[in-house]
């Protein structure tokens, strides 16, 4: 299978670098503090999605942002200590990209997800964080968003994503979908294309864009 994008759009948190061990001993010692319970904890979807809009999920709206901050310091402070690690196939597939025809697009605010990508010496020229948008994924706002910035019509944009929202969040836009199987199941994601990781493809830059291909 074939693709052809004018941009690329990466999802960073399980599709370009694994957090998880980090995202699940924060949030847990977060929900401690907060007296929250695994049971309440658990009823909550995590992964994909704005902390905002998971802290309000579980708080009443006045404590919603001190627990965001407190949550983001744990998370930041975590990434020295070996809370983040490249993916299979992440550096190869972007070292073969010009930096206009790509952009991360994450649901963590751009102070953590700078940490996170610096600390495995990724340095996007285009990034979208939760600070930059107002409704996160599956809402289609945030893949706009970096299409504009890269002056990419969404129709002839590629988003890669590892779980269903950003997916979602990718389809509402208009784009074309590539999931990683990073994080869920195959059969729990619905895109274009489906493969593990980025290891599974390859990219070679043309005159009018990028074309993306399966390996054999």
């Amino acid at each position: 299978m074939h693709l052809h994008a004018h941009a690329l759009l990466f999802d960073n948190d399980g599709t370009l670098v694994s957090s998880l061990a980090s995202v699940q001993r924060c949030w847990t010692r977060w929900a401690r503090e907060y007296g929250i319970t695994p049971e309440e904890f658990a009823r909550v979807p995590l992964h994909g999605r704005p902390a905002a809009e998971i802290v309000a999920d579980l708080l009443p709206a006045e404590v919603v942002p001190e627990a965001v901050a407190r949550v983001e310091q744990l998370e930041v402070e975590d990434v020295p200590g070996g809370g983040v690690e490249l993916l299979p196939g992440t550096r190869a597939f972007l070292d073969a990209l010009p930096a206009e025809r790509w952009a991360v697009v994450t649901s963590a605010t751009r102070r953590l997800a700078e940490a996170r990508l610096d600390a495995v010496g990724i340095l996007p020229k285009t990034l979208i964080a939760a600070d930059d948008i107002t409704r996160g994924k599956p809402d289609p706002e945030p893949y706009l968003l970096a299409a504009r910035r890269l002056g990419a019509d969404p129709a002839r944009c590629v988003v890669f994503e590892d779980a269903p929202a950003g997916l979602a969040a990718g389809r509402a836009a208009g784009m074309t979908t590539v999931a990683l199987a990073t994080t869920h199941p195959a059969h729990e994601l619905d895109a274009d294309l489906v493969v593990d990781d980025l290891s599974a493809l390859s990219a070679l830059v043309t005159d009018t864009g990028v074309e993306i291909a399966v390996r054999p």
